[in-house]
């Protein structure tokens, strides 16, 4: 089992915090990872980092210690990663969504938080989107703002300051697992959509096929990952945090090369089907 790309495990300052869903301070042994590991709250069933690093040494991490090799990783699998995110909203009927919102608006406003090197960005502003990204690596960033001209910012999302209602849509992939607060993060997004915006998440999902299987040696129990959110846990934080929770969707069965071909092709379909898949993609309402 090959997992995710992960900065390399090192030594961090770390601190105890409270489950950032329901505020207990009791956890229970989870994943047991090479140097380092997960707990899982008793109150909630939160799969969690803790003690986890400060954020500054998360801000470090993918700030100030990113390098070019994250940078060559995203270039040489743009494709990819691309064709899954658009497939992923797909699922969720973004284009249903896309459709009805240019009949109403001129151009309505899309914000993507950790939009790497811009590609979805890229592919939304041809399709007539005003565009917006947040992305703290610095050489991602460059790269999006340079080669192809997007609006993309290097700090966090409270400290841009955005207006109130300033987004009609906004999308994370792949970036609310790395925060050490992902509740505050749904709280800001709801205050810079529009009444009866929509929010789009992806997560690894923890509750999967994969993860049951592999436990520790699951490809998305990593390093980066301070949260494992299930469909429960990541819905339960989006409407405390006042979004209704309008579909989701799961994909893969099987990791490629764990199976014959045909045997990971019935596993996927099922996947999607019955809700066990390795990743998750909810579409979310502001009320």
């Amino acid at each position: 089992m090959h997992k995710t790309w992960s900065t390399p495990v090192c030594s961090e300052e770390k601190r105890l915090v409270p489950c950032k869903l329901c505020g207990s301070l009791s956890f229970r042994p989870s994943l047991l990872c090479e140097n380092f590991s997960y707990v899982r709250c008793t109150g909630c069933g939160l799969v969690q980092m803790n003690p986890q690093p400060t954020e500054a040494s998360i801000i470090h991490r993918y700030g100030e210690g990113s390098g070019e090799d994250y940078l060559l990783y995203q270039l040489q699998n743009e494709k990819t990663f691309l064709d899954l995110q658009l497939l992923a909203l797909d699922d969720v009927d973004f284009n249903g969504l896309e459709k009805e919102l240019f009949s109403t608006v001129k151009e309505p406003g899309v914000l993507d938080i950790g939009c790497a090197i811009g590609s979805l960005l890229a592919s939304l502003g041809v399709r007539g989107w005003k565009t917006m990204g947040i992305e703290i690596s610095g050489p991602q960033a460059e790269f999006g703002r340079t080669k192809r001209n997007l609006d993309i910012r290097t700090i966090a999302l409270e400290e841009n300051h955005f207006p109130e209602g300033g987004f009609n849509v906004v999308i994370t992939s792949h970036l609310i697992e790395h925060l050490n607060d992902p509740a505050a993060l749904a709280a800001e997004v709801h205050r810079i959509l529009v009444p009866g915006g929509h929010f789009f998440v992806t997560s690894p999902n923890i509750d999967g096929f994969q993860a049951r299987l592999f436990k520790s040696r699951w490809r998305s129990a990593i390093f980066d990952h301070l949260y494992l959110f299930s469909v429960k846990t990541l819905s339960r934080l989006l409407e405390e945090k006042g979004f209704a929770v309008e579909k989701i969707v799961t994909w893969g069965g099987l990791a490629a090369g764990t199976a014959p071909l045909p045997v990971k092709r019935i596993f996927d379909r099922a996947a999607k089907r019955f809700g066990f898949g390795d990743v998750m993609i909810i579409r979310a309402r502001k009320v």
